[in-house]
């Protein structure tokens, strides 16, 4: 079978609802609804590390970008997406079409246009004490930033994993083709 030769970067818990925050999962493993198009049609995935769940584990609470927003978190993001990065490079220089990457909306990590802000801790989610916000998360952001260090510009959108049904491939394809976000 020949190879479609195309790909779409997506967001760990895209692909893994137990790395999100308990009790804030809104689908039991993967997100279907943005999933099961897009391997129909025959995209591949390069899935980015989670940067949480490698840094505080899956016994964390829910933070806000401003919590996470530290030099530490801040390496060490950079440093898991090494290994992402290089196969998406890698990628482009062989001829393969990376249709461009898919976070998270309101994510303090992951969110492309909407992050999670405030400075109380113990939340859950983006609730009680943080509120959304327009920006981007810090992973993304770091993402953005190593992604421009090697020359490299994707497309970016986001997704509502909160509301499974909202996550339409074609909608996010869509916009990914545009150069737009949503």
């Amino acid at each position: 079978m020949k190879r479609s030769r195309r790909i779409v970067v997506l967001c760990h818990c895209l692909l893994n609802a137990s790395a999100i925050v308990e009790g804030e999962a809104a689908y039991p493993g993967v997100l279907e609804k943005l999933l099961v198009p897009l391997a129909r049609e025959g995209t591949g995935i390069i899935q980015l590390p989670c940067p949480e769940c490698s840094f505080l584990g899956l016994k964390r609470w829910g933070m806000t970008s401003e919590q996470y927003d530290t030099p530490t978190f801040r390496r060490h993001c950079a440093s898991i997406l090494e290994t992402a990065l290089d196969q998406t490079e890698d990628a482009l220089a062989n001829g393969v079409d990376i249709l461009g990457i898919v976070g998270v909306k309101g994510s303090p990590s992951c969110g492309v246009l909407t992050t999670c802000l405030g400075f109380r801790g113990g939340v859950s989610g983006c609730g009680q004490a943080a509120r959304r916000s327009e920006g981007e998360g810090i992973f993304i952001r770091t993402l953005r930033e190593e992604l421009g260090k090697r020359r490299l510009f994707l497309p970016m959108t986001e997704v509502e994993n909160g509301n499974p049904e909202t996550a339409r491939w074609e909608m996010i394809r869509e916009n990914l083709a545009k150069g737009r976000r949503p």
